[in-house]
């Protein structure tokens, strides 16, 4: 509320120049004295330097000195007037990037400009705070949900032994273990999205391999990729990277994941890893579909899927989670469809 009632009192002070009419007055003053300016030295110039008759060469004195004059003030001038705007378009940059802590000062006399940076200050407190709400509540709700689908989930592992259920009863059992499975995952990548966005996961930084990292990954997910019979062309330079291990481990499990996914059977699936001065970067190529640019635009969205035909296989956070984990370690990552089919993750790790 004070952050309002300053807002408006500002908005209300009473100045009797606008922005608009400072600006009038000065292109007006400019004009009228680079006039004066150029006449004057015109008129030295004639007298002392040059003794011509002809009013042509007072003439083109004038425009040129007023050209020169009028670049110089008018560069002063934008400055003046445009600087402030170029601030506001900085921060709000940085807003767009999720970051709310930024803060506009000035000192200008300007209401206009003054209005605008408290409306910013005041917009920006306001998304920080439902920011934090809504983390809190999602946090909250997430972890409040994971003892019951506990419970479910380990009665449902107990009746799937029992050898009093019939076979439609055993598919029933199968299936709300299945889904309780799914509604636990999701849960977990919430609570674990939740804490890397706030940033109070512990950050335990270790030194590992990265190229060993990823072949765990690879061997863990035989599961999904065996049936398939999907192949791997893989090159891993040894690279020894300082991290926290526990949270890159959710990147490459999705990334290579998602290449599984979408692969055709029998498919190829392409990882490289390689280390250039200081930027480990690590790419991963299939031969699927690929993607729409539209899905392009939207892939590292929370809850977004790109192909609907896959929706029961995952829950739209996998890439999410991997590109705020990167964000927060420093990295990068980049999608693209390749020429000749299927699509390309690019990780930049720095």
């Amino acid at each position: 509320m004070k952050r309002r009632d300053a807002f408006e009192q500002i908005r209300h002070q009473k100045n009797k120049l606008s922005l608009r009419v400072k600006l009038t007055l000065l292109v007006t003053a400019e004009l009228i004295f680079s006039i004066f300016i150029a006449l004057g030295l015109a008129t030295v110039f004639e007298r002392f330097l040059f003794r011509y008759d002809s009013n042509l060469f007072l003439v083109f004195s004038l425009l040129g000195i007023s050209l020169l004059i009028g670049i110089f003030v008018t560069s002063l001038l934008a400055r003046l007037f445009f600087e402030p705007i170029k601030k506001l378009q900085k921060a709000m940059e940085q807003v767009a990037d999720g970051d709310f802590s930024v803060r506009l000062e000035t000192k200008t006399s300007s209401k206009e400009i003054r209005e605008i940076y408290s409306g910013f200050n005041l917009m920006v407190h306001e998304l920080a705070a439902t920011e934090i709400l809504q983390t809190d509540f999602v946090s909250n709700v997430s972890h409040e949900f994971k003892t019951p689908i506990n419970a479910i989930e380990g009665y449902t592992t107990l009746l799937q032994g029992s050898e009093a259920l019939d076979a439609e009863q055993e598919r029933y059992v199968d299936k709300i273990l299945f889904n309780t499975q799914r509604l636990s995952s999701l849960v977990g990548n919430i609570l674990l999205l939740s804490k890397i966005e706030n940033r109070s996961i512990q950050t335990k930084q270790s030194t590992f391999r990265l190229d060993e990292q990823i072949r765990q990954s690879i061997v863990a997910l035989e599961p999904a990729w065996e049936p398939k019979e999907i192949e791997f062309d893989v090159e891993l330079e040894c690279i020894e990277y300082l991290g926290n291990e526990g949270l890159l481990h959710h990147v490459w499990d999705n990334l290579i994941g998602n290449a599984v996914k979408f692969s055709p059977p029998c498919g190829l699936i392409t990882l490289r890893l390689t280390k250039q001065e200081h930027t480990i970067t690590f790419t991963i190529d299939d031969n699927g579909p690929g993607l729409p640019d539209e899905a392009l635009k939207h892939l590292f969205d929370k809850f977004y899927q790109a192909d609907s035909s896959h929706k029961e296989e995952g829950n739209g956070l996998g890439l999410a989670l991997v590109k705020q984990i990167l964000l927060n370690t420093g990295g990068e990552i980049y999608a693209e469809n390749l020429p000749a089919g299927g699509c390309r993750f690019t990780v930049m790790l720095h």
